[in-house]
């Protein structure tokens, strides 16, 4: 099986991952925000990191590629535009780490270049700043158009994915969920349990797509509770979004 290590880094709230393939050896770096952070998780592991997958352009994301491409010599594998990117991915490609095939899924709206790695064989899925805990990314350069189909394309996937996002917004997106569905029993458990992980320093990520289903808003456009509270019953499940998003901006 896959084995994988996340690790927090500054900037605050964000978060590297590493996936290693134990039987071919190969590593991969999920994005490279902070060089000197995924280095010493290289060093803590022991891991041999030999791809580096970019879900999108922001500097958070990037800062410190040049860095670990070089420390590395990694092949980079993400969007086209981003300097160092070896290998441009486009929605709908595939490559693979080791024995495992990883699956391209192209999910605009945060940013327009946004893509998400999928590894179905064993139900994983990296999401970038697509979809978070119990929220979802800022639509800093796409629409509501854009973000609620590529949210529809994770809502697809098997409901035991893990999901594993790039920040810990865990906690503040619970407490404007529960403005939005304050019925939802399940939602309100979850804040609970969320509460107790921030006050233990605990990290609320990886979730699963299951559990997103029942407490995220942002996927639950449909759910007739959320519907009368925004007070829009015969709304579009995108225009429900787009309201959806809205509040939270404001939150």
């Amino acid at each position: 099986m896959l084995e994988i290590h996340q690790f927090p880094h500054p900037p605050l709230q964000n978060y590297g991952v590493l996936v290693h393939d134990p039987q071919s050896g190969e590593t991969a770096a999920i994005d490279a925000g902070h060089g000197t952070s995924y280095l010493d998780a290289i060093k803590q592991t022991g891991w041999r990191v030999t791809q580096i997958w970019v879900t999108h352009h922001h500097h958070d994301h990037v800062a410190g590629l040049g860095e670990l491409k070089q420390a590395t010599e990694a092949t980079v594998h993400g969007p086209d535009g981003i300097d160092g990117v070896d290998i441009v991915l486009s929605g709908g490609d595939a490559f693979n780490l080791g024995q495992y095939r990883v699956d391209v899924i192209h999910t605009p709206g945060h940013t327009m270049d946004m893509l998400n790695f999928h590894i179905a064989s064993e139900g994983i899925v990296f999401v970038g700043d697509t979809l978070f805990v119990m929220g979802c990314g800022r639509l800093t350069e796409g629409s509501p158009a854009d973000m609620w189909p590529s949210l529809q394309k994770l809502m697809a996937l098997p409901p035991e994915t893990q999901i594993y996002c790039s920040h810990e917004y865990t906690l503040t997106n619970a407490r404007f969920a529960i403005t939005v569905d304050p019925d939802n029993i399940a939602l309100k458990t979850r804040l609970l349990d969320v509460e107790q992980l921030a006050e233990q320093g605990d990290p609320a990520v990886p979730s699963t797509l299951k559990a997103e289903l029942e407490t995220n808003p942002f996927l639950r456009a449909a759910d007739p509770g959320i519907r009368a509270q925004l007070g829009m019953t015969e709304a579009s499940d995108l225009d429900v979004f787009a309201e959806l998003r809205r509040r939270k901006d404001a939150f």
